[in-house]
């Protein structure tokens, strides 16, 4: 087994709703880092260095030992060559760092992405940790690759967002705090393929038959959803059309975006930046961007983001980002542009849509079209500040608008 964080989180799935469980997932305790840092008897200790390009091979290797997934090579490399965030000749950010067991061979990583955010006029630069894997002979030198993360001078706002219950306690360990907004412990889903979430349901279960199971099981959940009317209803107040690629609509929309929310912690969501996040997602058609016009431009923007448990075969979309510069209508743009993607999952088979950090009025809202929960078994996303004022600020939960556009957890 190995160690394993900042992933796109698997969890244990629970009733009503079931998230997925990852096949080797194990992380340090509290009490480990308290241990003594020596690997298994007759093991040379490894060097900690920073990580290269050249290493991805390696760390991919490492990764699908223990049933992860990697980027190819040019999308990893697209995480920081692309990057407007590196673009500064002053921002050298390291890409991660390794556990170099010798001869070359790669016993650990933690990636390390940097990322723009704005708030009060004020730019900051934020780093998001990806990747974290570690064999299991060297499991006790996994918080040097987290203690060095937590170390860089030149980072303002560390920020997690994948975090899962066995690396809990270590993030908390360093100091990182809760992120005051919204449900990062459950989400609310709706069920868009039956028959395809039930079959992916008894697959988890080690059901050896999940086909025929699959029709009882997925009418009785059918019927459920259709007497309590479960999904949005779709609305002509708002015209939400869909939208091949960012263009040059998005920078006008951006300057406006970041004057409406000056007193909101926001990520660069430039058109370049927008670009740059959702690329690869957008080439393999895992992602959906969805508009609403407004007299004068674009009103709001919403992207959809393919997150599947593919052990299983289950099939999912999330809500991965919203942007609104209309405060009045925001909560009805949105009501609007989920029912577009929750519709467009039916059509398209697609077992289930997710959204995940509702706040609780966005909850309330909800409830009324039934959705379904499900617990996520820790708090997703963790900050830390590095310096006081800002740690202040951020204490405030109006300063605050998270998504998963934030951290890595649509990269």
């Amino acid at each position: 087994m190995g160690i394993v964080s900042s992933l796109p989180i698997s969890n244990a799935w629970r009733s009503p709703g079931f998230p997925e469980s990852p096949a080797a997932f194990i992380f340090m305790s509290t009490e480990l880092q308290n241990k003594s840092m020596s690997p298994t008897r007759g093991l040379r200790a490894p060097r900690l260095r920073e990580a290269r390009f050249e290493d991805h091979s390696q760390i991919a290797a490492l990764a699908s030992r223990f049933d992860l997934h990697m980027e190819s090579f040019p999308a990893w490399t697209h995480l920081w060559t692309n990057n407007p965030a590196c673009r500064a000749p002053q921002n050298n950010f390291p890409i991660g760092w390794v556990l170099d067991s010798g001869e070359g061979s790669i016993a650990g990583y933690l990636g390390n992405i940097p990322m723009a955010y704005e708030l009060k006029e004020q730019r900051f630069v934020a780093a998001t940790t990806r990747a974290w894997v570690v064999d299991t002979p060297y499991r006790s030198y996994s918080p040097l690759l987290l203690a060095t993360y937590f170390q860089q001078r030149n980072i303002d706002l560390f920020l997690s967002t994948t975090v899962n219950p066995l690396s809990e306690p270590a993030y908390c360990s360093f100091q990182s705090s809760r992120i005051p907004v919204g449900a990062w412990d459950r989400t609310l889903f709706w069920i868009t393929n039956h028959r395809g979430f039930v079959a992916s349901y008894l697959r988890k279960n080690n059901r050896t038959v999940a086909g025929p199971l699959s029709y009882p099981f997925s009418a009785g959940l059918f019927v459920r959803d259709a007497i309590m009317r479960s999904g949005l209803p779709k609305t002509s107040d708002f015209s939400v059309q869909p939208c091949a690629a960012f263009d040059d609509r998005f920078q006008p929309f951006w300057e406006s975006l970041k004057i409406k929310k000056s007193n909101i912690l926001i990520a660069d969501r430039s058109q370049e930046a927008l670009d740059w996040h959702f690329k690869f997602a957008l080439q393999q058609n895992r992602a959906w961007i969805y508009t609403v016009e407004g007299r004068s431009g674009l009103l709001a923007y919403s992207v959809f983001l393919r997150h599947d448990f593919q052990q299983v075969g289950l099939t999912r979309m999330r809500l991965a980002d919203f942007q609104c510069i209309d405060a009045e209508n925001s909560v009805d743009i949105l009501t609007a542009m989920l029912a577009t993607a929750i519709d467009r999952c039916r059509k398209e088979s697609i077992h289930m849509f997710e959204l995940v950090g509702a706040t609780p009025p966005l909850e309330k809202r909800l409830a009324a079209y039934s959705p379904h929960r499900r617990s996520l078994g820790s708090w997703l996303f963790y900050y830390k500040a590095k310096h006081p004022m800002l740690a202040q600020d951020l204490t405030n939960p109006g300063v605050w608008e998270p998504s998963l556009f934030d951290g890595d957890s649509s990269l």
